[in-house]
């Protein structure tokens, strides 16, 4: 298995704990949830049990009560069955969820020699249908039953990260503190994409690496998805943009599958998505006609979720919080893919060389940087400091532009030029003195206790001359691709 160590070492740990345990897992949807389960426990499981999906797209509030009603005896017949599969037997088919963790209760008590048990309830959000009382059953199957087992072992994941942490970690009721581990699984990093395409004999330069990363997220399912015998702009093409493509319309599936208000979702994300700095709350509401509440919850949710990050724009007075997308696959697709320029089956081999592609690559690198903070800390030797890390754009002045700022705790501050490029970094006279003038720019914005490091993150590195000294620091890719 690529990656996953500590998640997998922290699994292992309480497994051999002579305890009940409660873990929760989470991260989005392809991130690799069941796959680290299923290879630590080598599907040895008392119990394995995967909710269905929701079906269409339709709103909650709009869904008939019948709709509801539906979708419950759903999930249920799919529960017993995997009862059966078991080994349950001679017990009726279960009408409500109280019913229904009972008949686990039984199937596990009929198999208990001694050994520890393993139960793994996979994408559990879905199992929580409207008005299905799923969350007040597994509650009581906890607190009743489960946790006075010390061979228990009780494995839960979902792709819907909000209610994972809002109705199970977080749970204010009858699951307050039950849940004894908490993993969040994040996508892949560089180092951990390579190592996933070399295991599936796709050969990519780090170059090509690193713009796959911009484009899938190092997302685990979207990487498998390519194709070891064509190059990484065929893949693209064959993923997105031929006819029938397999992603070509996966945002609204993807959405569909772990939000309850997608539509509300894609509305902020493609609003987010105008603008790489991002918006204030006052901005963003102005922009979608969300407020109050619907949108609180909506930035909750897409925070929880890895879409979205908030932060504080470097050395502005009022320090007013921003929100901005980081999500890579999201920028890719909703800046070339949700509404086709052409219906060119080629388009992303006919586009390398656009102004479109060549902008979009600068900010996707910038976005990878970001994402790469402690390989970036790790290469500055700075890895055991505290940091906080900004963009940072003085309005109306260009020469202010600082693609990342990063201000230490040893009173350092690494002002970071990122450039996605071909070959080495060339400095003329006149790049040298726009970033001369950036750092007077940024000198008046800091304690004079500061001292301020002009830092090049590039594909390729730096060409010497007599311009090159500007930068006292210059991380590559390499660098990026650290473990």
């Amino acid at each position: 298995m690529i990656g996953r160590k500590l998640e997998q070492e922290e699994l292992l740990r309480r497994y051999r704990r002579n305890k009940p345990e409660f873990v929760a897992v989470y991260g989005r949807r392809g991130i690799g949830k069941t796959t680290l389960i299923a290879e630590t426990f080598q599907k040895k499981f008392a119990f394995h049990h995967t909710g269905l999906a929701p079906a269409g797209t339709e709103s909650e509030e709009r869904k008939s009560l019948g709709s509801h009603l539906s979708e419950i005896k759903k999930q249920l017949k799919h529960f017993y069955h995997a009862l059966m599969n078991y080994g349950l037997r001679n017990e009726p088919e279960p009408e409500t969820w109280l019913d229904a963790f009972y008949l686990l209760e039984e199937l596990l008590t009929q198999q208990n020699d001694g050994s520890r048990q393993v139960v793994f309830l996979d994408e559990l959000p879905w199992m929580d249908t409207p008005r299905s009382g799923f969350v007040t059953a597994l509650e009581g199957f906890w607190n009743r039953w489960g946790c006075m087992q010390k061979d228990l072992m009780l494995i839960v994941s979902g792709s819907a990260a909000s209610w994972m942490r809002d109705k199970l970690i977080n749970h204010d009721g009858g699951l307050y503190n039950r849940v004894t581990c908490e993993i969040k699984l994040s996508p892949f990093t560089l180092h951990e994409c390579q190592l996933f395409l070399q295991s599936n004999n796709v050969r990519f330069s780090p170059y090509d690496i690193a713009e796959c990363y911009m484009i899938l997220g190092g997302i685990p399912f979207y990487l498998d998805a390519l194709h070891e015998e064509l190059s990484l702009t065929q893949n693209i093409d064959h993923l997105f943009f031929e006819q029938g493509a397999v992603l070509q319309n996966e945002l609204d599936r993807l959405f569909n599958s772990i939000f309850v208000n997608p539509d509300r979702m894609t509305t902020i994300v493609t609003t987010l998505n105008q603008r790489c700095g991002g918006y204030t709350r006052k901005e963003l509401s102005e922009n979608t006609g969300l407020s109050g509440k619907t949108l609180t919850d909506c930035m909750r949710t897409l925070i929880a979720s890895d879409f979205v990050e908030r932060y504080v724009p470097f050395s502005e007075g009022k320090r007013e919080t921003h929100y901005r997308l980081i999500d890579p696959f999201c920028q890719f697709y909703l800046h070339f893919v949700k509404e086709p320029q052409t219906r060119d089956d080629h388009f992303w081999m006919h586009q390398q060389a656009s102004q479109s592609v060549v902008s979009w690559r600068g900010l996707a690198f910038e976005n990878l940087c970001f994402c790469h903070i402690q390989q970036i800390k790790q290469a500055l030797g700075i890895g055991a400091v505290h940091t906080n890390q900004f963009a940072w754009l003085l309005h109306g002045d260009d020469h202010a532009q600082i693609d990342l700022i990063i201000e230490r705790d040893d009173r350092v501050i690494n002002a970071c030029e990122i450039r996605f490029c071909s070959d080495e970094l060339i400095v003329d006279k006149a790049y040298y003195r726009k970033l001369q003038s950036r750092q007077s720019l940024l000198i008046e914005k800091i304690s004079r206790k500061q001292s301020i490091h002009q830092t090049l993150i590039s594909t390729y590195g730096l060409k010497r001359n007599e311009y090159s000294g500007i930068f006292t620091q210059v991380i590559t890719l390499d660098d990026l691709f650290r473990e």
